[in-house]
């Protein structure tokens, strides 16, 4: 029996691509680095099944095709905002993510970007590595304390949940969610989450405002200058979620003008091209998209796209599928 032929965009963890190997025709990419669209596209017309990850953007352009022979995008990662979703339905090509996998390692992640940006914690090492430390005093380098203070969570899904459940009850602070879909009100109660009403709730009751929804078109810019302005002057904005979230100019203005105390991020609304003014804001904490980025979860992700594809070719309907 002949094998699908698979296309991965990127390295993976090397049990994954052993897996991929035993179970397809795989093309790998050993140099690891991004395809270029015109390799992408030539990857839906000579593929069963292409494995894109966040680097890939696989837009309009790739997918404006007439008879590709690829039939499902299987994605390594939860995201899909680099995918035209649209564009794939119309060619009925099925696109998966691995949602499940990301959700306790992000949540992780968030709490120590929430830890971060309150003890100054990369000041302080920036203070030590240039040799400018001249000992322990009683106002050196003062932070704000996270436990028992308010954390506000803009989405509630699997990994605002998660955040919630640590910073409840491992930090017990105050956690307030705000999410438009429909969720369990025990879901809340489970996390020890208040639900309230609106974005606008959140940003003014919290110290900390985590951002956990999705990266759509319909929320670019769902932090702009107006609504950093509603957030406590001694509040700070986590983002694990999505770079496009927020408007990263006016986040700027608001760390240079400490409107608010601090930001620690993990995403980016340019993706590797950083707004170049975001370097220079010494009260942010900025991380290279580190949210899934433990052995475990890496591996556990490849699984699952592993899983969703043979779902796919047994003639089932994938566990991940978004369209």
């Amino acid at each position: 029996m002949t094998k699908p032929k698979v296309v991965v965009t990127r390295r993976w963890p090397a049990s994954v691509e052993a897996a991929l190997a035993e179970r397809f025709d795989v093309t790998f990419n050993p140099g690891d680095r991004a395809l270029t669209p015109y390799e992408l596209r030539e990857a839906m017309l000579t593929a069963d099944a292409v494995l894109p990850t966040v680097t890939d953007r696989i837009d309009a352009s790739v997918l404006d095709l007439e008879q590709p022979r690829a039939r499902i995008l299987a994605n390594y990662g939860i995201s899909t905002s680099h995918i035209d979703i649209k564009a794939a339905r119309g060619l009925q090509i099925a696109v998966t993510h691995t949602p499940d996998a990301v959700s306790e390692c992000t949540a992780d992640l968030t709490l120590m970007l929430m830890l971060m940006t309150a003890r100054r914690a990369l000041e302080g090492e920036d203070e030590l590595r240039s040799a400018e430390w001249e000992g322990w005093h009683p106002t050196h380098m003062l932070g704000t304390s996270v436990a028992g203070k308010c954390l506000g969570l803009i989405g509630f899904g699997r990994i605002g949940q998660a955040v919630a459940r640590r910073a409840h009850w491992g930090f017990g602070m105050d956690v307030v969610a705000y999410d438009p879909a429909l969720i369990a009100p025990e879901t809340y109660t489970l996390a020890g989450v208040r639900k309230v009403q609106s974005t606008e709730e959140v940003l003014q009751a919290a110290d900390f405002v985590s951002l956990h929804c999705p990266a759509t078109p319909g929320n670019r810019h769902l932090i702009d200058a107006f609504r950093l302005d509603q957030m406590k002057p001694e509040a700070f904005l986590i983002n694990t979620a999505g770079g496009g979230l927020i408007d990263e100019q006016a986040l700027v203005h608001a760390l240079w003008f400490e409107t608010i105390a601090g930001a620690g991020l993990d995403v980016y609304a340019g993706g590797t091209d950083l707004h170049p003014d975001l370097r220079q804001c010494r009260n942010a904490v900025l991380l290279p998209n580190l949210g899934s980025a433990t052995q475990e979860t890496r591996e556990a992700m490849g699984f699952r796209v592993v899983e969703n594809l043979n779902d796919f070719f047994a003639g089932k309907e994938p566990r991940d599928l978004v369209a």
